[in-house]
């Protein structure tokens, strides 16, 4: 684990906030009333996570650079994120519903939720951070489990 100013984890940060501010503006009927049942805990754990991952995305950079074999943790962790883009590409494209911002991109569920995540999780390995990859986890167990409740409540409607 080492300190620096990670251009690659701004990267990553922008990537992640840019269509969540899109979405935020334009957020599809039904959300307010569905985001008003999250469990309490989920949403404590969802916005520490939010906190610390995007302060060690920052913060720390990778001890071995770009070499190989670190490099291959970066680059499938770009690639989680590109796919976390072209489900925000569908999800806006198909109309901005509800219900598609938790359809399967493919064999991954939730992909709004996990993608994310995931990708934070192999920055994390890249970084050999153990903070980060805490980090993401805690974000994981309240971002997705605040998601998976909503494909619940949903399914229930």
């Amino acid at each position: 684990m080492q300190f620096g100013f990670s251009i690659v984890g701004v990267v990553f940060l922008a990537m992640l906030f840019v269509p969540n501010i899109i979405w935020g503006r334009n957020q599809p009927p039904g959300y307010a009333e569905i985001s008003k049942n999250e469990n309490r805990i989920l949403l404590a754990l969802e916005r520490i996570g939010e906190v610390a991952a995007t302060c060690t995305a920052v913060i720390f950079v990778c001890p071995q650079g770009f070499s190989f074999p670190w490099l291959l943790w970066l680059i499938a962790a770009f690639a989680l994120m590109i796919l976390y883009e072209i489900a925000w590409m569908r999800y806006f494209n198909g109309g901005g519903e509800l219900a598609d911002m938790y359809r399967p991109l493919g064999p991954i569920p939730i992909p709004l939720a996990s993608l994310p995540v995931a990708a934070i999780f192999l920055l994390g390995v890249w970084y050999q951070s153990p903070l980060t990859l805490i980090a993401a986890a805690v974000l994981g167990i309240g971002h997705i489990g605040i998601h998976l409740g909503h494909v619940r409540e949903l399914s229930g409607r």
